[in-house]
């Protein structure tokens, strides 16, 4: 090693601070101001489409209000004589209804799904139900719940093809139950669709398995995903009903929903004052859901009010008497639940719980 004494002194290690932002690799590049500014753009435009899509429910609300004030006048006009004991009962039995549907949906999934927000998902999806024809509005709020809560898509489609299964199926035991206690208070005739009514049940049954099959033979590139969300499905439902505490709620929630309903229907009859009993208001609402259930609709609306307005009318109620009745039960499930719904809806979304 040299003894001499160096030419100069060493020069001092940079430090840190003294770094140029470029000469360090885990440095952050320092924003600049057309960057800025785009992300404060992107903020703002969120915020907005946040707005929108909070006061878009309460929008629609106003528009089909305005289309259908009619209906709206005459169920208030006729409600306004009736028992408001009877019409407090079917409100309440209307808020049962949806607490039975989140047991369906919770029994339909194998997560578990906290039961506050689950329950105010499915009031917005009552909501949504009443403005999108077959319940593509109620499936759509669910599916977007199920997703933010971290259940896979494949998983919150299949739950909803099984809600649909189970809700379809089981409406038939409840029918038998009355055509088998009461034979003579209740036709089998009155279980069968007629007329136009008839014919798109006819038609639909046979169009709809035939266009998805040609569907899966035209389209390749659907066939994957087609068998991969039945294998999906298949394995859910068996694994739910290996479960009691997801097949009991499943089950029990989807006998109980049409129950409600037609409670709902029961409790405004006898607040008008209808010449039937509550079996038969109970069954005329089953057998006329059924009838009219292959119409797709909003909410059902149409051809379920004409069918019930049809079916009390072949019970010996006067016609009047029988359409003020149906009135009474959309203002129950539609119009008076519609808005707070949709109020739930909009703050659900705020939330980001959809």
């Amino acid at each position: 090693m040299s003894l001499l004494p160096l030419d100069g002194p060493a020069s001092p290690l940079p430090r840190a601070d003294d770094r140029h932002p470029e000469d360090s690799p885990t440095a952050p590049a320092p924003l600049t101001a057309s960057a800025a500014s785009a992300a404060s753009a992107d903020r703002v435009a969120g915020s907005s489409v946040r707005r929108v899509l909070m006061l878009f429910p309460v929008l629609l609300l106003g528009i089909w209000a305005a289309i259908d004030w009619r209906a709206v006048r005459d169920g208030t006009a006729r409600l306004a004589t009736a028992d408001p004991w009877w019409l407090l009962a079917g409100l309440v039995f209307t808020c049962l209804g949806w607490v039975a549907a989140a047991c369906v949906r919770q029994g339909a999934v194998p997560d578990r799904l906290p039961k506050g927000l689950l329950l105010a998902s499915q009031v917005a999806a009552g909501a949504a139900n009443h403005l999108l024809p077959a319940s593509i509005g109620a499936h759509a709020v669910t599916v977007r719940f199920l997703l933010r809560q971290g259940v896979p898509l494949p998983r919150a489609t299949a739950s909803i093809a099984l809600y649909s299964l189970v809700r379809a199926v089981a409406k038939t035991p409840l029918l038998l139950v009355f055509v088998l206690a009461a034979p003579a208070a209740v036709p089998p005739s009155a279980l069968l669709p007629r007329g136009r009514t008839l014919v798109l049940a006819v038609v639909g049954l046979l169009l709809a398995p035939a266009a998805a099959a040609a569907l899966l033979v035209l389209v390749r590139a659907w066939r994957g995903p087609a068998l991969a969300f039945v294998r999906t499905a298949l394995t859910d439902a068996r694994h739910l009903h290996t479960r009691p505490g997801r097949c009991l709620p499943l089950w029990c929630g989807a006998m109980a929903a049409p129950l409600l309903q037609a409670c709902v229907v029961a409790s405004v009859g006898s607040a008008l004052g209808v010449p039937l009993s509550w079996p038969q208001l109970v069954f005329a609402f089953l057998a006329a859901s059924t009838a009219a259930g292959a119409v797709p609709a909003p909410g059902g609306i149409g051809p379920v009010d004409a069918a019930l307005v049809l079916t009390l009318a072949g019970y010996g109620t006067p016609l009047a008497l029988a359409t003020a009745t149906v009135i009474g039960y959309r203002a129950l499930t539609v119009w008076l639940p519609l808005l707070p719904g949709m109020l739930v809806l909009s703050a659900l979304v705020q939330r980001k719980a959809l």
